[in-house]
């Protein structure tokens, strides 16, 4: 399974970004998609998660101004960011909670490599 993530870029303050990640491979079934984030000197966080369900979560921080979706026909998530701020600035990973085959009993976590975003005067 590889996820390849794109959309990652420099904009100034109050702007937007779009963020796709694809996944690609042996996927047997998607249970859940996400975004999370790392600024250099801290943890990485959740940003927002979608599940097969359409269900979503966001972090506090973004709510109201980041939107997840989600391709189920091109096993691609989406992140809408908006209304951006320079806290925003991190690298961002997209994750994918999903099953290879039909007997896999458990699904398994898998990572891109990372997009950079940058908020920045």
């Amino acid at each position: 399974v590889q996820l390849q993530a794109s959309g990652g870029g420099l904009v100034q303050p109050g702007g937007s970004l779009r963020l796709s990640c694809a996944a690609s491979g042996s996927i047997f079934s998607i249970n859940a998609m996400g975004w999370y984030r790392q600024a250099p000197g801290n943890q990485r966080e959740l940003v927002a998660a979608i599940t097969s369900g359409d269900s979503t979560n966001y972090a506090d921080s973004v709510k109201g101004r980041f939107t997840i979706s989600r391709d189920n026909a091109k096993n691609t998530v989406y992140l809408q960011m908006n209304s951006l701020k320079p806290e925003d600035t991190a690298v961002y990973y997209c994750n994918v909670r999903l099953r290879s085959t039909w007997y896999q009993r458990n699904a398994m976590d898998y990572w891109g490599k990372g997009t950079v975003v940058t908020v920045s005067s």
